[in-house]
């Protein structure tokens, strides 16, 4: 499917994305130019939502405004941003259903009410909301609607994420932000509130590093499955781009779990050194792929199979202008940039 942009607004993305998402950007000619295009719309509306709302000094007021914009793509009316013309052309031609935009959108503005979590259910919550969906939409760019895969999707943009959270605990403390669960505090009885005023490292903290590291692990072991399903030619994209997000919990563990007073970097060299690992993608365990979506992305997932269900019902020949997009790594390096790039 060929999505049409006006030509000075796909100029007006390209130069937003060389400045502000350098990586996306060279990232993206990996891509055909098929789903190249529409990812570089969705990610620079992506981007401009999540700065408008960070940046604001009312972010209720600015949530609403992005909401009414969202409300006017889907309505084809007042578009007047360049970001909200190439996202009207991207989600009416892949048929994204409104509630995975406006999911983003409330992930989004978590972060800046300083919303805390009790548990792991409400992080996982919160993970999909600013990862599972960005993979979600991503994997409906490359005509890929199945169940599975969206849940595949899914559980590889929580597990970045949750690595992401384990990397940047003192980045966000100095920030006001607590990302892990209350409830490990209280298990080592830690009042969060004090830790927060002046954040240490200790082995208590490192547990808890350790124990999100692992939930992680078991996330991308999930995600794997799906990747591994993946036709021959774009399995090692995928699968690279998960390695790479991987190994920041990998070298998190080797300089002790201190993600507090210092940020696991990993260097060129080691990721050069992880290419050699491509060759056990064999070795997945194809179970993992049959396993149902985690329970807190159920509500987006539900929603896609529903609107699709409505289409195909209206059009018995709907599926038949759905081209067969190619499946490489858009949905990932969308999630790894967003990730990496994550204030």
């Amino acid at each position: 499917m060929h999505t049409s942009f006006l030509p000075s607004d796909l100029k007006f993305v390209n130069k937003l994305l060389r400045g502000g998402s350098r990586s996306f950007y060279a990232a993206s000619f990996m891509l055909p130019p098929h789903v190249r295009n529409p990812a570089k719309a969705l990610y620079s509306f992506c981007r401009v939502a999540d700065d408008e709302i960070d940046r604001s000094d009312n972010p209720t007021q600015a949530l609403a405004q992005l909401k009414q914009r969202v409300d006017n793509i889907y309505a084809d009316r007042d578009l007047n941003q360049v970001e909200d013309r190439a996202l009207a052309a991207v989600v009416h031609s892949y048929n994204i259903p409104k509630d995975l935009i406006l999911g983003l959108l409330d992930g989004f503005a978590w972060d800046t009410q300083g919303r805390r979590f009790n548990n792991l259910s409400e992080l996982f919550g919160y993970s999909v909301r600013v990862a599972g969906s960005v993979g979600i939409m991503m994997s409906l760019i490359m005509g890929e609607r199945s169940r599975k895969t969206l849940a595949r999707a899914n559980d590889l943009g929580v597990a970045m994420q949750l690595t992401n959270i384990a990397r940047d605990i003192g980045e966000d403390a100095r920030a006001g932000r607590l990302y892990l669960p209350l409830h490990w505090f209280k298990e080592f009885d830690i009042d969060p509130d004090q830790w927060l005023q002046n954040p240490t490292f200790d082995s208590r903290i490192a547990h808890m590093v350790k124990r999100l590291l692992n939930i992680a692990d078991e996330f991308y072991s999930r995600a794997d499955a799906g990747i591994a399903a993946l036709p021959a030619d774009c399995r090692n994209g995928i699968y690279a781009a998960r390695l790479l997000y991987s190994e920041i919990g990998q070298e998190l563990k080797r300089q002790g779990l201190d993600s507090v007073s210092k940020r696991a970097v990993v260097s060129r060299i080691q990721k050069f050194r992880l290419l050699p690992r491509l060759l056990g993608m064999k070795n997945f365990n194809q179970n993992d792929s049959k396993l149902d979506p985690i329970a807190e992305s159920t509500f987006l997932i539900d929603v896609i199979e529903s609107t699709h269900r409505l289409h195909t019902e209206i059009n018995p020949l709907f599926e038949k202008h759905i081209p067969k997009i190619e499946k490489n790594a858009t949905w990932v390096l969308d999630l790894f940039e967003k990730l990496e790039q994550r204030d």
